[in-house]
């Protein structure tokens, strides 16, 4: 566990984390007391509740998306909150774990009486999470790729999902790399929820497209060796090797595929190429990788909004940018504190239709949430990892190859999820 991590799980153990100044409290001795209980109540913080798997593969990730929240809570308290009313983060580690993750929220909502809920980096932690708070009647945002969480059986009115799904994500990477290097395609998946939408995203863009499926080489979530799969990709000789790995699964998978020598005899694509991955990895294993992320750090050159966050991100964290799923956990928390203040409430039944009719570009560009399944419509990004000789800022390592801008075409339809509209 590195020291970054250690401090966190301290953190979530024994304190909260509260940002930003609270309001000046009246004291009984000078005023009367229903005066005292009625402004403590007008005052009281606005407190967000935030699982996130800050323990496991996924801890780089996790960690950067409290860092990026952090900053939407400070911008909150610094423009005055909701009528002075402060919001608080309040951090919990799912550890990667539905069962964990469900105790967790559970406390954040009858013991710390938290407004709202943003978090978790799982598909099946954030159902599990979303199971809770919908029985309660807690807005949940979810900031993790899932497409179950919009369908019929798991939504409710309660849940919103900000973070891209992985029918529009893979399906776009799909539409991207089939045309351009070939119809026959190998799949590395990952044998849980996650892996399995990404799947069938990428086959159903596929099938249009002619694509033919060699294999579909399933694995555990936190396989460190796929050294035992290489010697069938090189036998099959596909067109596409599609890493569906994420997180440290998605380094471990790079590196051992560019030292097997995989990576001169067939095309790597990934559906979700993350700026940590490719860090952590270094350039040479992921050199001409192609994927999609809802959020790259570059585009500030063309895009306010994302100069901006950036800006506030690098005030905080000199000499680093935010990555793309730490972008999420800002513009989670953003919007039920954007909604909250339109709504002038914490009222779930009142800030759901804030939600719903918030229009915003708080980092990438104009997003608004579909109504009938609260799923975030947005931009999403193609790109390829940068050859070692081609980076010049040790933070832009991909070349941005294209941009999907976003539409309801990138959805699935809201019929076919099981609502009426």
């Amino acid at each position: 566990m590195t020291d970054r991590t250690k401090k966190f799980v301290a953190s979530d153990k024994r304190r909260k984390l509260i940002l930003g100044a609270s309001g000046a409290a009246a004291t009984a001795a000078t005023s009367p007391f229903w005066f005292n209980i009625a402004h403590a109540q007008n005052k009281a913080p606005i407190k967000v509740g935030f699982p996130t798997p800050l323990t496991g593969p996924f801890g780089t990730e996790a960690q950067d998306q409290v860092r990026c929240a952090e900053i939407a809570i400070k911008e909150f308290n610094e423009s005055g909150g909701l009528n002075g009313r402060m919001a608080e983060l309040l951090v919990r580690d799912d550890k990667l774990n539905p069962g964990e993750a469900a105790t967790r929220t559970l406390e954040l909502i009858e013991k710390e009486k938290v407004s709202f809920v943003v978090g978790a980096l799982s598909a099946a932690v954030q159902l599990s999470v979303n199971n809770v708070c919908k029985e309660r009647g807690i807005i949940y945002n979810s900031i993790s790729q899932s497409d179950a969480i919009s369908e019929i059986k798991d939504f409710s009115k309660y849940t919103f999902h900000e973070a891209m799904n992985p029918h529009m994500t893979s399906g776009a990477v799909a539409r991207y790399a089939i045309p351009k290097f070939g119809k026959r395609v190998v799949f590395f998946t990952p044998d849980y929820a996650y892996g399995h939408e990404m799947l069938r995203g990428f086959q159903r863009a596929g099938k249009e497209l002619g694509m033919e499926t060699l294999a579909d080489l399933r694995y555990p979530l936190g396989t460190s060796d796929y050294t035992s799969f290489f010697p069938r990709v090189q036998s099959l000789k596909p067109d596409i090797l599609c890493m569906i790995n994420f997180g440290r699964d998605l380094v471990n998978a790079a590196k051992q595929a560019y030292d097997f020598g995989i990576t001169k005899q067939v095309k790597i694509v990934t559906p979700v190429l993350l700026i940590s991955a490719r860090m952590a990895a270094g350039p040479e294993p992921f050199e001409g990788v192609v994927g999609a992320t809802s959020y790259y750090w570059k585009i500030e050159d063309s895009l306010p909004s994302a100069k901006a966050f950036n800006d506030r991100y690098r005030i905080a964290h000199p000499g680093t940018v935010p990555t793309d799923y730490g972008a999420l956990g800002y513009a989670g928390v953003r919007a039920v504190l954007t909604a909250a203040r339109n709504a002038k409430s914490t009222d779930s039944d009142k800030v759901i239709p804030a939600l719903e009719a918030l229009k915003y570009d708080f980092y990438k560009g104009p997003q608004s949430y579909r109504k009938c399944d609260h799923q975030s419509v947005q931009s999403l990004i193609l790109l390829q990892s940068k050859s070692a000789a081609n980076v010049r800022d040790k933070n832009d390592v991909f070349d941005v190859i294209g941009i999907d801008n976003g539409s309801d075409k990138m959805l699935r339809s809201c019929q076919e999820l099981g609502h009426k509209a």
